[in-house]
C-alpha cells in the first residue's frame, strides 16, 4: 500500500517532498515542520525505487540523521538498510578512512579528539620554550579555540584576536607559531583533528577527479538539513559532491541562521541559487507552533532583515493572546516583573512550559536571585548559574568575609588569591588570623607581601557592612586585577557578570541580607530532580525548543542587541535572527521585557536605557504595550514617556538622566539616592558638558591603565575631570582623572 502524501503534507511540505530532478533549496520557517518533510522525501526516494546507499543524509548532529531514517523507514514499512546519515565529520571521516593512501596518508590516518589536541599544543608549547613563567599566558584549551576558530571561519589568527580576543593580542606571535607547529607535528604523524577532516576530504575531492566523480555516482542524491548553519568549506563540500545540477536539496532557515561564533556562515544558504544555477527554491511557511498574533509580530523583525528570502508565517490555530511589550522603570525592577508575569503565567501552563530568554548567560543572574527569593523553581542552560560561577565565588567570598569574620572557607579562598600561597598555607593563615596568633601573622606578613595590603582591604570592608554597594565596589577593585591574572582568557566576560552583581546589589540594606539571598538556593542536584521548574536559557541554547509561554527580557540597546554587534552591520543583522529564533519559541504566549534605564554602578548614576530595535520597529497593531508604575503595577502606555521627565509617586523618585557621570565617590561612599531638592541639579546636569578641544584630538592621548578595565586608550578629555577612555572588551568608558594611571 503507497503512502499517502497529499495527506500528510501541506501543499509546500508535498512538492519539496516529491521533488527528485535537480538542485532545490526548502526555506523552513520556524515551526514549519522541517523534519517531516525531509522524512518524507527520504520515504518517497525509496518508495521510488532510488537505492538507500544512493542517498547521503548530511546533517549537524548524529542523532539528527538517525532519527530522520529511522522515521523514514516507519513511513515507508522498511528500514532505509545502506543510507549514509551522519554529520559532515562523520562523513568525511569514513572517505578519509577508506582513502588514506590517496589523501597521502601511507600509514592510514588517527583522529585527534578535543582532548588529544589540547594536550599535544601543551606539549609543543613546552618544547618551543613558549610561556615560561607567565601566569597570565593563555591556556591551551583557549589557543586551541583560537585555532580552530581560525579554520572554521578560514580567517588569520590576528583577525580572531582582533575581533574576539582583543585582550590577547601580545600573544600573537607565540599562537601563530604554535598553529603552525601543531599543523606540521600533525601531518608528520598522519594525526588529524576534527576541522583538519573537512580541509582534507575537500584536497582530496578536488585534487582526484577520479575519487569526486566516483562520489557523485555513489550518493546521485544529496540532503543536508540546517544548511543555514554550515561553514565555508561544508558549502564547498555540498558542491563538490554534488556538482552544479545535481539532486541537492539543502534545507534550512535563513532567519535562524546564529552561529556565526562557531564559523557559519549565512551567505552559503542565501546563495544557493547561484552556487547551483536552476535550483528550485520551495518556502514552507505554514508554522504548526505559534498562534498568529505571535506569528504577526515575528514576521515584523523578519521584515527588517536586509538580505533574506521572502517569506510570511501564517497558521491555522485560531484565537490567541496578543504579545505584550512591558517596559519597567528599571533593569532591577525588570526580574520583579518577570517573576511576577511567571506568577500569572503558571495559572495556565506548567512551570516547564514557561521559559525566560535573554542574549548571555550573566544577564538572568538578577532573575535568579528573585526566583530563589519568591520560591520558584528553575533550571539554567546556556552559561553558568551565577552561585556556580567560579569568578563569582571569589568575589562574594570578600563580602563574606565582612558578614562572618569567622568564616575559614572564605578566607581559606581570599588567602589563595595571594601570590605564593596555596592551599595548605591558606589555611595555616587563616588559623592563624582566627586563633589569634600575631606572631604567626607577623611572620607570615613578612613572607607574603600581598597579606598585609590584604588585611587593610578587609578591614575597610568591615566599615561598610550596612552599605553593601560600596562595600562590593571596593571588592571588586581589589579583586579585579587578580581575576585577570587568574582568569587571563577570558576574564572581559566574567567583568561583564560582576556587573550584573552590581545591579543587583543596589536594592539591598546590608551585606548579610545580599548575601542571604544569594545563598539560599537549592543545589544544581536538587534542581536536576525538579522536573516543574521554569526555564532560564540562552537564545542559542533555546534554538530547536519550544514552550507554551515565553519571556524575552533585557531588550535593550548593548544587551539585545549586544555592544559589540551594534558596531557591524552583519553581526546587526545576526542579532535580528537571533530575535526571531527567540520569539518563534512561543507557542501560546510571547512578552518582551524592556527596562527603561539601567544602573551604570561606575558611574554611581541610573542612564536611560535605548529600546532595542527589534522593538521599537514594532506597532502598536502587533503588541499591547504596558508600563511600569513607580507602585511597582502596570499600566498600558498610552503615550511615550519624555526622557528625563521628573515624576514622583508614593516617595519614588523617577530615573534621572546624565549623560557624563558624577565624579566617582571615595569608596566607603554608595550611590546617594536623589532627593527632590537634587532635581534641579540633576536636570542641569542632564545638559550636555561643552566640548573640549581635545575632544577632537584624541589621537594625541596615550594609554592608561584602569583597576576594573584594566588597559584602555585615552579618545578625549572631558574638562574638568574626567577621560574618555577606550577599553578593549568593554568599549568606551568615561572615568574620572585620579582613577586611572596614565602609562
Amino acid at each position: 500500500m503507497g503512502i499517502d502524501f497529499e495527506r500528510e503534507l501541506n501543499p509546500a511540505q508535498l512538492e519539496a517532498a516529491l521533488h527528485t530532478g535537480g538542485p532545490v533549496l526548502v526555506i523552513a520557517g520556524a515551526g514549519s515542520g522541517k523534519t517531516r518533510t525531509i522524512v518524507f522525501r527520504l520515504a518517497h526516494l525509496v518508495q521510488e525505487y532510488v537505492s538507500p546507499e544512493n542517498i547521503l543524509l548530511l546533517t549537524f548532529t548524529r542523532r539528527a540523521s538517525q532519527e530522520m531514517l529511522h522515521r523514514a523507514g516507519m513511513v515507508l514499512g522498511r528500514p532505509l538498510t545502506g543510507a549514509s546519515g551522519g554529520t559532515f565529520h562523520s562523513f568525511a571521516y569514513g572517505v578519509l578512512r577508506r582513502h588514506a593512501q590517496d589523501a597521502g596518508y601511507q600509514q592510514g590516518v588517527t583522529l585527534l579528539d578535543r582532548a588529544d589536541s589540547e594536550e599535544l599544543l601543551g606539549e609543543l608549547k613546552n618544547h618551543l620554550d613558549l610561556g615560561k613563567g607567565d601566569r597570565g599566558y593563555p591556556k591551551r584549551a583557549t589557543i586551541a579555540d583560537i585555532i580552530t576558530k581560525s579554520r572554521n571561519k578560514e580567517l588569520s589568527i590576528a583577525d580572531i584576536l582582533d575581533r574576539e580576543a582583543y585582550h590577547l593580542l601580545g600573544y600573537q606571535a607565540d599562537i601563530e607559531r604554535l598553529a603552525d607547529e601543531y599543523a606540521k607535528t600533525k601531518r608528520a604523524q598522519g594525526l588529524l583533528d576534527y576541522d583538519d577532516l573537512l580541509f582534507e576530504l575537500e584536497r582530496l575531492l578536488v585534487e582526484r577527479p577520479d575519487i569526486r566523480e566516483y562520489m557523485r555516482r555513489r550518493y546521485p542524491y544529496v540532503m543536508v538539513d540546517e544548511y543555514q548553519d554550515t561553514n565555508l568549506v561544508q558549502a564547498r563540500l555540498v558542491h563538490l559532491l554534488a556538482g552544479d545540477a545535481g539532486n541537492v536539496m539543502a534545507v534550512g532557515d535563513d532567519a535562524q541562521s546564529i552561529y556565526a561564533f562557531r564559523g557559519a556562515v549565512v551567505a552559503n544558504i542565501l546563495d544557493f541559487p547561484q552556487t547551483f544555477p536552476g535550483a528550485k527554491i520551495i518556502r514552507l511557511e505554514q508554522n504548526y507552533r505559534s498562534t498568529q498574533p505571535i506569528l504577526d509580530l515575528t514576521n515584523i523583525i523578519l521584515a527588517g532583515a536586509k538580505q533574506k528570502f521572502e517569506k510570511h508565517l501564517f497558521t491555522e490555530r485560531e484565537g490567541g493572546a496578543r504579545p505584550r511589550i512591558i517596559q519597567t522603570l528599571s533593569d532591577q525592577s525588570q526580574a520583579t516583573q518577570v517573576v511576577g508575569l511567571i506568577a500569572d503565567m503558571a495559572s495556565r501552563h506548567p512551570l516547564h512550559e514557561i521559559a525566560v530568554l535573554f542574549r548571555a548567560g550573566y544577564q538572568s543572574y538578577p532573575l535568579e536571585v528573585a526566583l530563589t527569593r519568591s520560591g520558584i523553581p528553575y533550571r539554567k542552560y546556556g552559561g553558568v548559574r551565577f552561585q556556580e560561577a567560579a569568578h563569582v565565588k571569589d568575589l562574594l567570598a570578600y563580602l563574606r568575609l565582612v558578614a562572618n569574620p569567622s568564616d575559614m572557607l572564605a578566607w581559606q579562598q581570599v588567602l589563595g588569591f595571594l601570590k605564593g600561597v596555596g592551599v595548605k598555607t591558606a589555611g595555616k593563615i587563616a588559623t592563624a588570623l582566627l586563633g589569634g596568633d600575631a606572631k604567626a601573622v607577623d611572620k607570615f606578613q613578612k613572607r607574603f607581601a600581598d597579606l598585609t595590603d590584604l588585611l587593610r582591604e578587609l578591614d575597610g570592608l568591615r566599615q561598610m557592612r550596612e552599605r553593601p554597594a560600596a562595600a562590593l565596589d571596593r571588592a571588586m577593585a581589589h579583586y579585579a586585577p587578580i581575576m585577570q591574572r587568574l582568569y587571563p582568557d577570558d576574564y572581559p566576560k566574567r567583568q561583564a557578570g560582576l556587573e550584573q552583581l552590581g545591579q543587583i546589589v543596589t536594592s539591598y540594606k546590608t551585606v548579610d541580607e545580599f548575601l542571604a539571598d544569594l545563598c539560599l538556593d537549592g543545589s544544581p542536584e536538587e534542581d536536576e530532580r525538579t522536573e516543574n521548574a521554569v526555564v532560564l536559557s540562552t537564545v542559542h541554547s533555546a534554538k530547536g525548543l519550544e514552550w507554551r509561554a515565553v519571556i524575552i527580557i533585557d531588550l535593550v540597546e548593548e544587551r539585545f542587541p549586544s555592544k559589540k554587534a551594534m558596531q557591524r552591520q552583519d553581526d546587526m543583522e545576526e542579532e535580528r535572527r537571533l530575535m526571531y529564533v527567540a520569539c518563534t519559541r512561543a507557542k501560546d504566549e510571547l512578552a518582551l521585557i524592556v527596562p527603561g534605564s539601567v544602573f551604570n554602578r561606575f558611574n554611581n548614576c541610573r542612564e536611560p536605557a535605548a529600546p532595542s530595535p527589534f522593538v521599537t520597529e514594532l506597532s502598536d497593531a502587533v503588541a499591547d504595550r504596558y508600563v511600569e508604575t513607580f507602585t511597582g503595577g502596570l499600566r498600558r502606555k498610552n503615550e511615550q514617556v519624555q526622557p528625563g521627565a521628573m515624576t514622583r509617586e508614593d516617595g519614588y523618585l523617577a530615573p534621572v538622566i546624565c549623560p557624563e557621570p558624577p565624579t566617582r565617590p571615595a569608596y566607603g561612599e554608595g550611590p546617594r539616592p536623589i532627593s527632590a531638592t537634587d532635581a534641579p541639579r540633576a536636570r542641569h546636569a542632564a545638559a550636555p558638558p561643552p566640548k573640549s578641544a581635545m575632544d577632537t584630538a584624541g589621537s594625541r592621548f596615550g594609554l592608561c591603565e584602569h583597576k576594573i578595565f584594566g588597559q584602555g586608550k585615552i579618545v578625549a578629555e572631558i574638562p574638568p575631570d574626567k577621560y574618555r577612555v577606550n577599553f578593549p572588551g568593554f568599549g568606551l568608558k568615561v572615568i574620572v582623572k585620579d582613577y586611572v594611571k596614565l602609562l
